[in-house]
Parts: structure tokens; C-alpha cells; sequence
């Protein structure tokens, strides 16, 4: 393999430049004319194998594979002899004059991955790996389902994400996702092609007026009492450990929520106590800090909620298809135990290890301080 890893790749994805950002990792940004999206390169170039990195909706891979305690999920794997190549969706650089959001939907997140994948590939001629979080797990097996055959595909990691809810066990959850595809085709037929999911603002403001009234009322038991409004940074920390308990067309997805952590509610708003279990608050700073736009693109929403609901007519994993061996780990807290895509994965013959995280939110399968050794060392293949 070439030494300039970075160079070469830039050059097959036609990059004029690239920036360094320590001895071994680089970032290129992929252009086409409406805003491409951004590429990391990270670890040493004699290696071996490469894992792509695939962040959730609103996240960047600096956010979401790049931020941690200790070391972070990027660095893991390079330290274990990967080369890293992370992709970065577009809209974290939201360009809205030039790009048409109203189709930017899985197919065409699949579409710039798959151009960095061949790129890869013809620059060091190596297998990969696919590895995604959250919408980003979506994608990885989306594309994995399109890749067929490949012998270049040999694993997809898949953390926290949800496949399509069971209608012999599951009806409500299905009848909401069918609900909310079709709320955001509406959306999109309105005109609205992004979502705020809000994580940005909330945070600003806990860091700028923590005990500062938040507007959100606090909601205690007696509905005859006054209940007093949150505080900035208690609205932060509930918004984060009872995602489903806060307004929003797609929180019910969250068992419980996005950190795992615990909530008491105080005889008045400043005598509320809260903490984080697994991910300290300054981790997720620092990972929300690093955020670009931070919208996700009303279409991707559209189609994660039809793979949700199996509404094939708008958009169609076809599991069966998946040929890589895959290890699906979900958490407890977060989108927890829905299995039908593991077992429909398996129907078509690939080997699938699905297991949930006891105890663990969404977020902290990626930022916890222990995750290293309750989940990512379980990614690592066998030897």
C-alpha cells in the first residue's frame, strides 16, 4: 500500500486539498458541485483492513467516532490495525441554495458512500468493514444489501439502530412508523426539507443560563399543582435520559432515551437532581461542539421510518440480501430489543450476532466510558 493513503484518495475522489489534523489522520472534502460530503482518514497506512464509519442522523464522525473520555472509537480501531475512513453525510455542511434536500433520502446517502467505497478500494485494494450508529447503522446495511456478493464486504457493526418492527408482535410500533412516514412526506410536500432535532440549542443554552427557566414545564404526578419549568440544564439532562417523555413526532422510537442516567424531581425546579450513568455531560459537549449544521434531511427521516414500518413503497432494505456477516448490538435504553431485521438477515443465510446493552442509552454505546470494553471490544473479529 502507498504511504500517502490520504493523497491517493483524494485524488481518486477528485479532492484538490486535504487537511491534517494530527500524524495520522487526515480529512478531504469530496466535491461535486453541490456541496460532496467530508472524508477522514485515519491510522496507519501498512494496515490491513478498513472499517468505513458511518455517524447518525444530524452527527459528523468528529461528533460521533472521534469524541470520548479516553480513547475514542475511531483511535480503537486504528490501534487495532485499521485503516479508518469515515463519511461524513453533506448536510453537516448544509449548502440549501445549491442542493435539492427533497430527495436526499437513503438512496442517495448510499450513493456518496458507495463513491468513497470504490475510491477506497482502488486505492488500497483491501476488504472493508462496514460500521454504523443510528441512522448511520441504517445506511451501512442498506448499502451492505446492495453490495451483493462483493467479496470486498466482509463484516457489518451495527449500533443502535431499528430495523423493522414486527406487525405480528408489534402493531402499535408499526402503525406509528406508518404514521410518521407519512407525516414526513407531508412535511416534504410542505417544503420543510430539514429537521432541528434541537440537541444544539439545548445545550447552549444549559452552558450560557443553567438554572435559568427553560419555557418546558416540569411533569410532576399532581397536574393541579404548579410544577415549576425546568432549568436549562435540567432540561438538558431529561431531554437526554427521557428522550420518549419530551414532545416529538419520532421520541416514542426511544425506550427510555438517548443517555442512560437518572432524573429526581425536587419539591421546586432547583431542588431537581440529575446525573449521567455511562457518558459524562463534558463528553457530550465536546461531541455536540463538534456538530456542523446538525439537521437531518426531512427525506432520510421519510425512509428510516418506512424501513421502520416496512412500508417497501417508500424505501426497501431487502435483508434477505445482506451477505456479510453482521453484529447488530442495540441498547437497553435507546432503540432496544427489536430483532426482526437480525432474524430476516439470517433467513437469507448470513451469520448474524444481535445482543442488547443492558443499561445503556443511545448515545453511550459511542461515548460511555466504559464502551470500550462492554461493547467495542466485542467488534473486533475473531482471530
Amino acid at each position: 500500500m502507498g504511504i500517502d493513503i490520504a493523497g491517493e484518495l483524494g485524488a481518486a475522489l477528485g479532492c484538490t486539498g486535504t487537511v491534517r489534523l494530527g500524524p495520522d489522520h487526515h480529512r478531504l472534502t469530496v466535491p461535486d458541485g453541490h456541496g460532496g460530503p467530508t472524508v477522514d482518514v485515519l491510522g496507519d497506512p501498512s494496515a490491513q483492513r478498513v472499517i468505513h464509519l458511518l455517524p447518525g442522523g444530524g452527527l459528523n464522525v468528529a461528533a460521533n467516532f472521534c469524541t470520548a473520555q479516553g480513547r475514542s472509537l475511531a483511535r480503537f480501531f486504528a490501534d487495532h490495525g485499521y485503516l479508518v475512513i469515515g463519511t461524513t453525510p453533506r448536510e453537516d455542511a448544509l449548502i440549501p441554495v445549491t442542493a435539492d434536500w427533497a430527495g436526499w433520502g437513503l438512496a442517495a446517502h448510499r450513493a456518496d458512500l458507495e463513491r468513497v467505497i470504490a475510491a477506497v478500494e482502488a486505492v488500497t485494494a483491501l476488504p472493508y468493514e462496514l460500521l454504523g450508529h443510528s441512522a448511520g447503522a441504517a445506511l451501512a446495511l442498506d448499502t451492505a444489501a446492495h453490495s451483493g456478493d462483493s467479496a470486498g464486504l466482509r463484516r457489518v457493526l451495527v449500533l443502535d439502530t431499528t430495523g423493522p418492527y414486527d406487525p405480528a408482535t408489534e402493531p402499535d410500533a408499526v402503525a406509528k412508523a406508518e404514521a410518521l412516514t407519512d407525516l414526513l412526506q407531508q412535511q416534504l410536500d410542505a417544503g420543510a426539507r430539514t429537521v432541528d432535532p434541537g440537541l444544539k440549542g439545548l445545550f447552549a443554552r444549559a452552558a450560557t443560563a443553567p438554572d435559568a427557566p427553560s419555557g418546558m414545564p416540569r411533569p410532576l404526578p399532581q397536574p393541579a399543582d404548579d410544577p415549576g419549568q425546568f432549568g436549562n440544564l435540567a432540561l438538558l439532562h431529561y431531554a437526554l435520559t427521557h428522550t420518549r417523555d419530551l414532545p416529538g413526532p419520532a421520541n416514542w422510537i426511544y425506550h427510555r432515551g438517548h443517555s442512560g442516567g437518572t432524573h429526581a424531581f425536587g419539591p421546586t425546579p432547583a431542588e431537581d437532581r440529575f446525573a449521567l450513568t455511562h457518558t459524562p455531560l463534558a463528553v457530550w459537549a465536546e461531541a455536540v461542539g463538534r456538530l456542523g449544521s446538525g439537521l437531518q434531511p426531512t427525506a432520510l427521516l421519510r425512509d428510516l421510518a418506512a424501513v421502520w414500518a416496512g412500508r417497501t413503497d417508500v424505501h426497501r432494505i431487502d435483508w434477505p440480501a445482506i451477505r456479510a456477516d453482521v453484529v447488530w448490538v442495540n441498547t437497553e435504553l435507546g432503540r432496544g430489543d427489536h430483532d426482526l431485521g437480525a432474524r430476516l438477515i439470517r433467513h437469507g443465510g448470513a451469520r448474524v450476532d444481535y445482543r442488547v446493552v443492558p443499561g445503556y442509552g443511545h448515545g453511550d454505546i459511542v461515548w460511555s466510558a466504559t464502551a470500550e470494553h462492554d461493547v467495542w471490544t466485542s467488534l473486533l473479529p475473531a482471530r
